[in-house]
């Protein structure tokens, strides 16, 4: 099957959020999938960061991660994901707030300054910062962070496009059923 990033991969509203989001079905053990282990994967993200990010104009070109960084890299896009899942759920995440600042920390050490992993630091710097933080959110469907930007807070879903309209569609069709059962 042929990958490519689309606008819907970019539907965090944030970098940060979009590199966190590159794990797929991240709870589900059976269907995971890590966008960055694919061959290339990883290269072209940047460059699709410049097209469909929301924080596009704040970076500009981004170039790839350095490949003695990944590993870094790859805990820190582990350290966001588990940071700011636990803030949105009401959990209480003052260590995980210590344990993301010190990955923060620790890429920035090394990472290019015009980067993708320097320009993830400071995309995750703002939304620790971020002034609405139940803004965000996690995907009904998918389970991707996502941040809130309609004007009531009242979003469900990462991609209305994508995710949505298949829970939309799911729901259709339990309720079609339930009409024809006997």
């Amino acid at each position: 099957m042929t990958f490519s990033w689309t606008p819907h991969r970019f539907s965090g509203g944030a970098l940060a959020l979009d590199v966190a989001n590159s794990v797929i079905l991240r709870h589900d053990d059976e269907r995971r999938t890590d966008r960055f282990e694919a061959t290339g994967h990883m290269e072209s993200f940047p460059k699709a960061a410049a097209n469909f990010c929301a924080e596009r104009a704040l970076f500009g070109n981004i170039l790839p991660v350095q490949r003695e960084n990944r590993a870094e890299f790859i805990a820190l896009r582990e350290t966001i994901d588990r940071y700011f899942r636990a803030r949105v759920l009401g959990e209480d995440a003052d260590a995980l707030l210590a344990d993301l600042l010190t990955a923060l920390a620790r890429v920035l050490r090394h990472a290019q300054a015009d980067g993708l992993d320097a320009a993830t630091v400071h995309s995750a710097l703002r939304l620790i910062a971020m002034p609405d933080p139940e803004r965000m959110k996690i995907c009904r469907n998918c389970g991707w962070l996502f941040i809130d930007r309609s004007k009531n807070k009242s979003r469900a879903w990462c991609d209305m496009a994508v995710c949505g309209n298949r829970a939309k569609a799911s729901r259709h069709y339990r309720r079609k059923k339930e009409e024809t059962a006997p």
